[in-house]
C-alpha cells in the first residue's frame, strides 16, 4: 500500500507542482487547503487579493490542481488557532516594541503542528508543501537535518528552523532540490492552472501590506503618543506609540535635528522611542530566547556557526554561548546593524541548520544602546 501524504495546498504554483512531485512519486497524495482567514468586514481586501496565499481565490486554484491530479481534496478550518497563535501575538509582540515574524509561528502552530494533527486523523504518513528547504538524515547522530534549498534564491530554512525532530521525521518537501523557473516549467508542462500565478505577500493578514495600518485597526490600543528621546534622554520629538516604529528606522520620524537620526531602541514600558546615530545602532551580539535546535542537540559549550539576523540578510560568522534558562548569547565576529529583538535569528553550518530562536535583546559589550551589555562582556 502507497505511503499517504496530507499536501497543504495554497492555490499556488509551489504547493501545486509539490502535489504533483509526490503523486508521480507514487504517493497516495491527499490535499487540502488551510482556512485561516479573518472573519471581518474590514479584510475582505485581503480574501480577494489574487496573491495573497490565503486567498478566497486559492481554495479555486487549489480544487482546479486536486481535480486535475486526481487526488482527493479538503478545505479545513485553521482560523482560530491561526488568529491565537500568529495574529494575536503580532500585534501583541509589536506592542512591546519588538518586530516579529509571522511566517515562523504559522510554520510552527499551523502549517506543522496543526497540519500533523490533522494527517494523523486522516491516516496519513506524512504531511508536505511548497516550501523551499531539503530534509535529510545525518548519519552519524542519527539526527534529522534541515538544510538550505538548492535555490538560494528561494531558500526559506530561515523560516522553518522551528521544525523538531519529530515534524522533520513526517515532513516532505518535494521543491528543495529544485529551482523556481524548473517548478514553473513543470507547472507548464503538467498543465496546472497555478502555472504563471504571482508570488503570495509574506504577511498574508495584512490588506494593504503596511503592518501601521493593520496595527491602527486590529489594536487601536496600541497607538500611544510618547516622547521620542536622544542617547541622552532628551526629548527631540513626539511617536505614535512605539508599535508603529522598528529599530533602523530613519523615514517617518518628524525629527528636525540637523543630523540622520535612527531608532535605536525601543521601550514599551517607558512609551518611550529612543533615537541615536547610526553607529549607535552597531551591536557586538544578542541574547535569543525560544531556542529551537534543529541538527544540534544543544549548546553547551562555545560553538562557531554562520547567523543569519534577518530572512534577506547575508550570514555572519559568529560564536554561540549558553546562557542562563535555556538562552543562548551569540558574540557576532563583527559588529551587526540593527539588530532587532522578536526578529527571527538563524544558525548554520554550510547549508545545515544547527538552530535558531528569537532575538530577545542586543548585546553590547561597552552597555551603547542596550540594557544588556554586562551579559556579553561575560561570555
Amino acid at each position: 500500500m502507497a505511503e499517504r501524504v496530507l499536501v497543504g495546498m495554497s492555490g499556488g504554483v509551489d504547493s501545486s507542482v509539490a502535489a504533483a512531485l509526490l503523486c508521480e512519486a507514487g504517493y497516495d497524495v491527499v490535499g487540502v487547503t488551510l482556512n485561516v482567514w479573518p472573519e471581518r468586514d474590514a479584510t475582505q481586501a485581503l480574501v480577494e487579493r489574487e496573491d495573497a496565499c490565503c486567498a478566497l481565490g486559492a481554495v479555486e486554484d487549489a480544487r482546479r490542481v486536486a481535480a486535475h491530479l486526481g487526488i482527493p481534496y479538503y478545505v479545513v478550518n485553521f482560523r482560530d488557532v491561526f488568529r491565537r497563535q500568529v495574529m494575536a501575538n503580532f500585534a501583541a509582540e509589536y506592542a512591546r516594541g519588538r518586530t516579529p515574524n509571522p511566517c515562523v509561528r504559522c510554520n510552527q502552530f499551523v502549517k506543522f503542528d496543526a497540519l500533523l494533527a490533522r494527517a494523523v486523523a486522516l491516516g496519513a504518513d506524512y504531511v508536505a508543501t511548497g516550501h523551499y528547504a531539503r530534509i535529510d538524515r545525518d548519519a552519524a547522530s542519527g539526527r534529522w537535518r534541515l538544510r538550505r534549498a538548492v535555490d538560494r534564491q528561494k531558500d526559506q530554512s530561515y523560516v522553518l528552523y522551528v521544525m523538531s525532530q519529530e515534524r522533520l521525521a513526517r515532513t516532505l518537501f518535494p521543491l528543495g532540490g529544485l529551482t523556481k523557473p524548473a517548478v514553473r516549467a513543470l507547472a507548464e508542462r503538467l498543465g496546472l492552472v497555478t502555472a504563471a500565478k504571482p508570488e503570495s505577500q509574506e504577511i498574508c493578514f495584512v490588506p494593504t501590506n503596511n503592518y501601521r495600518d493593520y496595527l491602527a485597526e486590529a489594536a487601536p490600543e496600541t497607538r500611544r503618543p510618547g516622547p521620542i528621546v536622544d542617547l541622552a534622554g532628551r526629548v527631540v520629538g513626539q511617536h505614535d506609540g512605539v508599535a508603529y516604529y522598528t529599530i533602523g528606522q530613519r523615514r517617518g520620524l518628524g525629527l528636525a535635528t540637523g543630523e540622520p537620526l535612527y531608532v535605536v531602541d525601543l521601550l514599551a514600558d517607558e512609551n518611550r522611542v529612543v533615537v541615536g546615530p547610526r553607529e549607535a545602532l552597531l551591536a557586538e551580539g544578542c541574547l535569543v530566547e525560544d531556542v529551537s535546535y534543529v541538527a544540534l542537540a544543544g549548546v553547551d559549550a562555545p560553538t562557531v556557526a554562520q547567523a543569519r539576523i534577518r530572512y534577506r540578510a547575508e550570514d555572519v560568522p559568529a560564536t554561540l554561548h549558553p546562557a542562563p534558562d535555556g538562552r543562548v548569547a551569540v558574540r557576532f565576529a563583527a559588529p551587526q546593524r540593527a539588530v532587532t529583538p522578536g526578529q527571527t535569528i538563524v544558525f548554520y553550518d554550510g547549508d545545515v541548520v544547527l538552530a535558531g530562536g528569537t532575538i530577545a535583546s542586543r548585546l553590547d559589550a561597552g552597555g551603547a544602546g542596550t540594557h544588556a551589555g554586562a551579559a556579553l562582556a561575560r561570555v
